[in-house]
């Protein structure tokens, strides 16, 4: 499958870029940035032509990954969407829902495949704790994410959509995405803010069952952290320690992406992150 690559920064040179090059049954045509001289180096960097243009990159592949921020993510995506492209995206797929329904109906309308790479669902290491559980009886779940994302040093210091929408957007997908595997859709939720960027989030799911998250993109270093956790009838069960091996989860997230396209659906697509967008909204509108 000819792939190209959208964006030409730290997440698109350390994991969509080498993750598309060392996948056997994947081609990386070319790389395309909003600056292109960023795009040459990157493109460089990867042993690929840097393209001239967006339109240039479309027309010369089958699929496109995207590393961009959110609101320039959904109008290119919608473009190669309804070009007639399968799309590899990144949460969340948009900043406003009305942009990811417009997303979600070019990809409709074309016929063409989705995966949204939320890291812990594709992830070799949790695999087995997500299998367990979609077939466990839980009564609510937890998540719980403290980052430290804007110290000297990090490469998302300068990330401008991240200050400025904060943990909820950034983590809160993440959190949506581990809630619903064991706990089924998200219908409605309430969020009360805490200090510096803290979001504490509440959320009812379609059968009653209920989670909540802690979140924090702005935590002091020492208190970094992340856990999971669900209980019912089946018992307890904790998310596994350490972090996710994000160039292996990448891999499965192509892969996934092929199989869809081949006929079998994967539940991480453009529908719902644009369900997960849907929610994210109406909690930033209560704060």
């Amino acid at each position: 499958m000819r792939f190209g690559l959208v964006g030409s920064g730290f997440w698109a040179t350390t994991v969509h870029g080498p993750g598309l090059k060392a996948h056997p049954e994947v081609e990386l045509v070319g790389v395309w940035g909003r600056d292109l001289q960023r795009s040459s180096v990157a493109a460089a960097q990867l042993g690929v032509p840097s393209m001239v243009s967006f339109e240039a990159l479309v027309e010369s592949v089958d699929a496109l990954a995207f590393a961009v921020p959110p609101d320039v993510q959904v109008s290119l995506a919608t473009k190669a969407a309804s070009a007639g492209r399968h799309l590899l995206l990144e949460k969340p797929v948009a900043l406003d829902s009305s942009s990811a329904q417009s997303l979600t109906a070019a990809v409709g309308a074309a016929g063409v495949s989705t995966i949204v790479f939320f890291t812990a669902r594709f992830s070799p290491g949790l695999a087995t704790w997500f299998e367990t559980l979609a077939g466990g009886d839980w009564e609510a779940g937890t998540y719980v994410e403290l980052g430290s994302i804007f110290q000297p040093g990090s490469p998302y210091a300068g990330s401008t959509w991240r200050r400025q929408r904060g943990a909820l957007w950034d983590i809160g997908p993440h959190a949506l995405a581990t809630l619903t595997a064991a706990l089924g859709p998200a219908v409605s939720g309430r969020v009360v803010r805490g200090r510096s960027d803290i979001v504490n989030v509440s959320t009812v799911h379609a059968n009653g069952k209920t989670g909540s998250a802690l979140l924090a993109l702005d935590a002091p270093p020492e208190s970094r952290y992340r856990s999971a956790g669900f209980y019912g009838s089946s018992g307890v069960s904790l998310r596994p320690e350490g972090p996710p091996d994000v160039l292996e989860a990448y891999g499965r997230a192509v892969d996934a992406l092929v199989a869809s396209i081949a006929g079998t659906p994967h539940p991480c697509d453009a529908e719902f992150g644009a369900q997960v967008v849907a929610l994210l909204e109406s909690l930033e509108r209560q704060l």
